[in-house]
């Protein structure tokens, strides 16, 4: 979720829509191909073209991409990994991608921008912030009373998540804390290793590198943790998302898939193989970052009525800090797959 996300947010409907009237001169998806069992016979497999992302978002999605290369997932897939969401959301607009992981939030604002041409899937990821302090004064949300905290993400998520947060222990965002932003994770990682940022909220897998760094440093709070405690439903960060005329035209590559990347994100809790599997992939560069990262991604496979019910609460504190965090309103039923 970071600042890139942000300028995308603010962009116009216009912008989305105006890549909407190129889908007639995007590239076509690939044909199906068959494949070969040991008996001999052939088996089609459905051709499907998966966009993941750099981060947590695309952890999940890692053992597919290897059971893809040693032939034995359920579909024809070919990836490709993005490092922003400004990335994600052109390909799927413009028809050059047929599944792709995504913020929670940037699925919305693509289905309320769209008239309802994406699907929510599965959400893959909780959340993935964390308070680090170069100390040992905080123990709970409550002790970042008088603090000042520095964050990325203004007028965004993260933004929205901490504001939250703070309010459900009873301190005033404005008033009783202090809270600095700053325009990338690097910086944020800058300030913290030397000393000048005492707190600080930071992702996954930045907050990883920066306890590397430095050992004075602890990770002092899981927000998704802190997010349970006080708020309806879950912490939803990040999930998959579909394009619905590849949904209607392949409905059961679609379920395929579904079986696949379940398997695949349960396959991470192998943490030494998925983090091998991440540096391959380019998810996160290096194994030993992502080794220590993986626990804090607080990866999940929700689907279904669960996934909206739980996602409900989150999408409601964002609606209500900027209407706009979701595309102007709440996504309604017809937005989440129920695999029918």
């Amino acid at each position: 979720m970071n600042n890139r996300f942000i300028r995308f947010l603010s962009g116009t409907a216009a912008s989305l829509l105006a890549a909407l009237l190129v889908t007639g001169c995007a590239s076509a998806p690939p044909e199906s191909s068959s494949a070969a069992p040991a008996d001999g016979s052939s088996v089609t497999k459905t051709a499907v073209r998966v966009q993941t992302i750099k981060g947590p978002t695309g952890i999940g999605m890692v053992h597919l991409m290897d059971a893809q290369e040693k032939g034995t997932a359920g579909n024809d897939y070919t990836f490709a990994v993005a490092s922003s969401p400004d990335e994600i959301s052109a390909k799927i607009l413009n028809n050059e991608v047929d599944i792709a992981a995504a913020p929670t939030n940037l699925a919305a604002v693509l289905y309320n921008k769209t008239g309802g041409q994406v699907t929510m899937l599965a959400v893959n990821t909780l959340g993935v912030l964390h308070i680090l302090e170069n100390g040992d004064t905080i123990q709970t949300a409550a002790d970042l009373k008088g603090k000042t905290i520095y964050s990325t993400g203004q007028g965004a998520n993260p933004e929205y998540v901490l504001r939250h947060i703070l309010q459900k222990n009873g301190i005033d965002p404005d008033q009783d804390v202090k809270i600095e932003f700053v325009q990338e994770n690097e910086e944020l990682a800058a300030l913290m290793d030397s000393g000048k940022a005492a707190v600080a909220m930071v992702p996954e897998p930045t907050a990883t590198t920066v306890l590397a760094k430095n050992t004075s440093i602890r990770r002092a709070l899981d927000m998704t943790a802190e997010w349970d405690k006080v708020a309806d439903g879950k912490l939803m960060m990040g999930c998959v998302i579909v394009r619905n005329e590849f949904l209607k035209n392949h409905p059961d590559a679609v379920r395929t898939f579904m079986t696949d990347y379940e398997a695949s994100v349960k396959a991470a809790s192998d943490i030494d193989t998925t983090a091998a599997l991440c540096e391959t992939a380019g998810i996160i560069p290096k194994a030993a970052v992502a080794k220590q990262a993986i626990p804090g991604c607080n990866l999940t496979f929700t689907a279904g009525e669960t996934m909206k019910t739980q996602i409900n609460g989150y999408f409601a504190v964002l609606f209500a800090a900027n209407p706009k965090s979701l595309g102007g309103k709440l996504p309604d039923d017809a937005f989440y797959y129920t695999g029918a």
